[in-house]
């Protein structure tokens, strides 16, 4: 059974930073790419990074380029969201999943965690 369980959301202010954790078991984590995304209240789930299994490949939205650092430790079966600079437009639901490449394309993923809250206030 493949579980994704994400943690280290919660309340912070602008400017502040957080570092999401999505630890991996069930699956084999080391061929499998790894991807963020977030859902807004009121907004459908957009995508924010994702990273090959490897390491080598690494994506960003827009909105998060130079702010956020997706990345990735094998030998602990997590991956990481470090979130820099935070804005209250970075306020959403968090959700780690895996796919067997690095997409943006959520379709493509086939596991999903049951996200972690991040709420940033002005």
């Amino acid at each position: 059974q493949v579980q994704l369980v994400e943690s280290g959301g919660g309340l912070v202010q602008a400017g502040d930073s957080l570092r999401l954790s999505c630890a991996a078991s069930g699956l084999t984590f080391m061929h499998s790419a790894m991807g963020w995304f977030r859902q807004a209240p009121g907004k459908e789930r957009e995508f924010v990074a994702t990273i090959s299994w490897t390491g080598n490949t690494i994506n960003y939205a827009d909105s998060v380029k130079g702010r956020f650092t997706i990345s990735r430790d094998n030998t602990k079966n997590t991956a990481y969201l470090q979130m820099n600079s935070l804005k209250p437009e970075d306020t959403a639901v968090y959700y780690c999943a895996a796919s067997s490449f690095p997409t943006v394309y959520q379709g493509a993923y086939q596991y999903w965690g049951q996200g972690t809250q991040v709420t940033v206030s002005s």
